[in-house]
């Protein structure tokens, strides 16, 4: 079955193959090619019919709530005619016109059938997050998708549901605060013996607790050689924390601190509590967060090659917005003055 992250399909028929191409964002191609042609031709009308439904939807939820806004919904009629209305808001894309509105930053209208097509763009993007994530994501260009439009569209997608499904622990803290990036970090490990992957067994998180920024890497091993090789590659970009610390205890922060001195004598460290009460549950939290846009990921790449998607999970997590910070990592990380 093809998942409902998956982007629009165009199909192309030659006699018994069908070629699907898949449209991620900007101007990335998947092509799969499939040789039964029943069961393409299924799946074809079966995101056809989820984009119909949808659209569906959201014309019954504006005739019948009449919001305040009647122009967030449009069909190509009715934007047309808008567009011939308000020509002085009106910007031209290439030969294509846009409807946009008047305010800083600019933000375009959309037609109700393109709707579809740019939230589950930016629904791929963000690794199937949820309302909110994926609300901040389409208002950053889009003025005319709403927080209606958003639970209808998620409430359709079965990647998301399953994401959702999955029980989260109910470990609740007080957040810890700092005052400078690498005041305190954590690295710990993702245990995926279970999914090995051409030698690669775990994943190594590493994450800032004023910024919230994560980076990614694969391990063979968890022994603190192997950490602490690629810590240091991290230090020597980002700078050395103040404090190390991990859930994997305190003899294996001190082997890895003892490694990394090895590699760079000139790096000072010192090592955190094992379990930081202020800092474990939003650790906890990250690392589910990771796991299930890793699972996603490889759901709509149709591969079990996890280590290759790390790195889109690292630049999906970093972009999304934290609830925590209120803004992206990515924006606390190289837009400080935010904060």
């Amino acid at each position: 079955m093809v998942p409902y992250g998956k982007m629009s399909l165009n199909i192309i028929r030659f006699d018994v193959t069908v070629t699907v191409i898949t449209r991620f964002q900007c101007t990335t191609l998947l092509i799969i090619n499939m040789t039964d042609s029943d069961e393409n031709q299924f799946e074809t009308r079966d995101v056809r019919t989820w984009k119909e439904r949808f659209l569906e939807k959201i014309l019954q939820t504006e005739e019948t709530e009449k919001k305040e806004n009647h122009y967030n919904v449009m069909t190509r009629d009715m934007y047309n005619k808008l567009i011939a209305e308000v020509q002085e808001a009106i910007i031209e894309v290439g030969e294509t016109k846009k409807l946009s509105s008047r305010s800083e930053p600019i933000k375009y209208y959309l037609p109700a059938e393109e709707i579809f097509d740019i939230i589950e763009a930016a629904h791929v993007a963000i690794g199937h997050g949820g309302r909110d994530k994926l609300k901040t994501k389409t208002s950053r260009k889009y003025a005319n998708i709403t927080i209606d439009m958003i639970n209808i569209f998620i409430s359709m997608c079965e990647t998301y549901q399953r994401k959702k499904s999955k029980k989260k622990r109910g470990l609740v803290s007080k957040p810890i605060l700092h005052s400078e990036m690498n005041s305190r970090c954590q690295v710990d490990l993702i245990d995926m013996q279970s999914q090995q992957d051409h030698g690669f067994k775990y994943i190594m998180v590493y994450q800032d607790h004023l910024t919230k920024f994560v980076l990614l890497g694969s391990l063979q091993s968890k022994r603190a050689e192997e950490v602490a090789y690629q810590l240091t590659d991290i230090f020597l970009t980002f700078g050395a924390p103040c404090i190390l610390h991990s859930d994997n205890g305190r003899e294996f922060v001190n082997a890895v601190i003892n490694e990394v001195v090895s590699y760079w004598p000139e790096v000072k460290l010192v090592h955190g509590k094992p379990r930081h009460i202020q800092s474990q549950g939003s650790v906890e939290r990250a690392n589910q967060d990771i796991e299930k846009m890793l699972a996603a990921w490889m759901q709509d790449n149709n591969t079990t090659n996890w280590s290759k998607g790390l790195a889109f999970v690292q630049f999906m997590k970093n972009r999304a917005l934290h609830s925590g910070i209120k803004q992206s990592p990515y924006q606390a990380m190289h837009m400080p003055a935010q904060n």
